[in-house]
């Protein structure tokens, strides 16, 4: 089964909500791996089975981006609010990259990460 990783930042959490409950058909079909916050609201809200890493700011973007270089994670949603500042933006700059790097599809907004969703992984 391959593995999708959700990360949403604090302002885009309920933007994550929303696409999990519209997509939820398709998402199920996948294992379902995200950050501590992310992952828990999805759980709760949605009820959708998600593997919890740490919360962002703890490492749980770390802990995500070594997934990824371990060939783990077949695709990353991240929502980033780019109106904000993170005291964390090393780590999430690292994940980032690393997907860049090793060739693994990222979506930083809804529209791609339909695109993903849909797409062959």
């Amino acid at each position: 089964m391959k593995t999708i990783a959700l990360i949403a930042h604090d302002g885009k959490k309920p933007e994550m909500i929303e696409f999990v409950r519209q997509y939820k058909h398709v998402l199920k079909k996948f294992h379902l791996v995200g950050t501590g916050t992310t992952g828990g609201l999805i759980r709760e809200e949605v009820g959708l089975e998600v593997e919890q890493m740490l919360s962002g700011p703890i490492g749980g973007d770390v802990q995500i981006a070594a997934r990824v270089v371990e060939g783990k994670i077949s695709a990353v949603i991240f929502f980033v609010d780019q109106l904000e500042r993170h005291p964390h933006d090393p780590d999430i700059q690292t994940l980032l990259r690393l997907c860049n790097v090793h060739n693994v599809p990222l979506a930083t907004n809804p529209a791609t990460a339909r695109l993903i969703i849909y797409g062959d992984l």
